[in-house]
Order: C-alpha cells, then sequence, then structure tokens
C-alpha cells in the first residue's frame, strides 16, 4: 500500500466510542513504539497513559479512556525527531482503525507531565488520545474543525518550489523529478492549527526543508512548527519508501535566498 493512500484516510479525531481499547491492540502499539526510530538519532521515549487512573482529560475531546504521549531530552534537532516519531506512531495506529489527533496546547499540562513521569532536563511538547472513533462527530469537534478550516490545504504551488523560492513547482514537474507523491503526502500532513509551516525547494535529487514562522507557535521549550516540520518530513520520507526508495537525510543548506521568517530545517536526498 503507498503510504499517500493511508495518508488521505486521515483525519483528526476528537470524539471517541469511550468503550476504551483491546489489551492486544494497545500492546502491539506499545511494542511498535519501542522500535520507531528517526533519522536525527534522538530518542523519544513514549508513555501510555489510561484516562481513569490518571485523572487525565482534554476540554477538545469526548470519549477518550487512552492517550500517548512522548518525552525527549533536549538536544540539536529535538523537535523535528519529535514530530517525525510520534506521526509514526500515530499513523500506525490510524493504520489499526483507531483515531487521533495532535494536542499541544489544549490539556492540564501539568498532570499530563506528571504522568509521564517528565524529569529534569525533560520536554513533552504533546499528547494524543487513543481510540474508536465515534460514529458521530460532537458539535464541538465539528465546530473546532470549521473553526481551523480542518480540512484546508495550501495550494501545491504555495508550499513547494523549484530550485528557490522564486519559482514555484507544479505537479508536473514534480512528477518529472519523481517526488509528486511524496510532496502530495506533506500537503496532507496534520499541523498546529493547520498552519502548513513547511516549505520544501526540489533541485534535482534533493528536497530543502523549511520551517515557515507564524507568532504563537513556539514555547518557552520547544518549537510547534518545527515539530510540524517533522512530521512533514515523516510523510515525504514515508511515501518514497513506500515505492522503494531511500532517502538520505543531511544538513547542508542550499546557497539560495531566503525569504524573510523562513529557517531551513534538513535536506533529503532521493
Amino acid at each position: 500500500m503507498r503510504f499517500l493512500d493511508l495518508a488521505k484516510t486521515r483525519r483528526s479525531v476528537r470524539t471517541f466510542d469511550g468503550k476504551g481499547l483491546d489489551e492486544a491492540v494497545l500492546n502491539e502499539l506499545k511494542e511498535y513504539a519501542e522500535d520507531i526510530k528517526n533519522p536525527f538519532g534522538v530518542d523519544i521515549s513514549f508513555r501510555f497513559l489510561e484516562a481513569g487512573e490518571h485523572e487525565l482529560s482534554s476540554p477538545v475531546l469526548a470519549g477518550e479512556k487512552y492517550y500517548v504521549s512522548a518525552v525527549v531530552r533536549k538536544e540539536p534537532h529535538v523537535e523535528e525527531a519529535y514530530g517525525y516519531s510520534f506521526e509514526t506512531l500515530l499513523m500506525r495506529a490510524h493504520e489499526m482503525g483507531l483515531g487521533t489527533v495532535w494536542i499541544g496546547g489544549t490539556m492540564p499540562r501539568d498532570k499530563f507531565e506528571a504522568a509521564s513521569q517528565l524529569r529534569d532536563g525533560e520536554i513533552m511538547p504533546c499528547m494524543s488520545p487513543l481510540g474508536v472513533p465515534a460514529k458521530k462527530m460532537s458539535i464541538k469537534e465539528s465546530l473546532m474543525r470549521k473553526g481551523v478550516q480542518a480540512d484546508r490545504r495550501l495550494r501545491f504551488e504555495d508550499m513547494f518550489f523549484e530550485g528557490d523560492f522564486a519559482s514555484p513547482l507544479t505537479e508536473e514537474r514534480a512528477a518529472a523529478f519523481s517526488v509528486r507523491d511524496a510532496l502530495l503526502s506533506v500537503q496532507c500532513a496534520p499541523s498546529a492549527v493547520n498552519k502548513q509551516p513547511w516549505r520544501v525547494v526540489i533541485n534535482v535529487n534533493k528536497a530543502y526543508f523549511y520551517e515557515k514562522h507564524d507568532k504563537g507557535l513556539s514555547a518557552a521549550q520547544y518549537d510547534l512548527q518545527r515539530i510540524d516540520v517533522g512530521i512533514a518530513m515523516y510523510h515525504f520520507e514515508a511515501q518514497l519508501k513506500s515505492e522503494g526508495k531511500t532517502p538520505v537525510v543531511s544538513f547542508e543548506a542550499p546557497a539560495i535566498d531566503v525569504p524573510d521568517k523562513m529557517d531551513y530545517v534538513a535536506t533529503y536526498t532521493f
């Protein structure tokens, strides 16, 4: 199965059936999480949390019984590694028929950090509920999706470029470079408040990933939008791997003019 086909069927789920998770399903996810690696070599530790045991909840969720969080120590590339690894797990959960949603702010953070056994020098930027989606969205969820325009995606040409930021990349040209489906997988990736802050410049067999900054999405200890770029990088890489390719990450920025409020993150050679 192409990763793109799986990614197109995913949506953020905030309303669950209230029945919790089968133990075998939960154990399968836990085992999968233990083997997750990221191309940055950053160690991400997942925490599976039961709502009732830890008295956890979120005002934007309903019917959830379990959550997963992840903790990590601060080091270079920590945000993009976090996004990459956490999205790897959430896409596996989706493949198993479970609902998830990235939660970065609308939770009692102190309770989730305590339940995740956060230690000095560690951060826990995000969590997600885990469960079977309810047959019908709650009114609250419907209004939230409408508020952030959850199904809206920036145009292909507004996110992806050829050679430099002055030359928008068309789907036809992306196909000529054999990265059309990989970039479509990036286009449908989730992001905080649906800002889609990734920008990608394609140059022959290289993809340069950048972060486009928006106000209010950086905390004192981490940058949510750089986490979003890590999510996008996972989508890009997962699609290429599903095509039998072996993309390689490096960190040599190209010598091109970069717009204001834009930072280079990483390069894929594919």
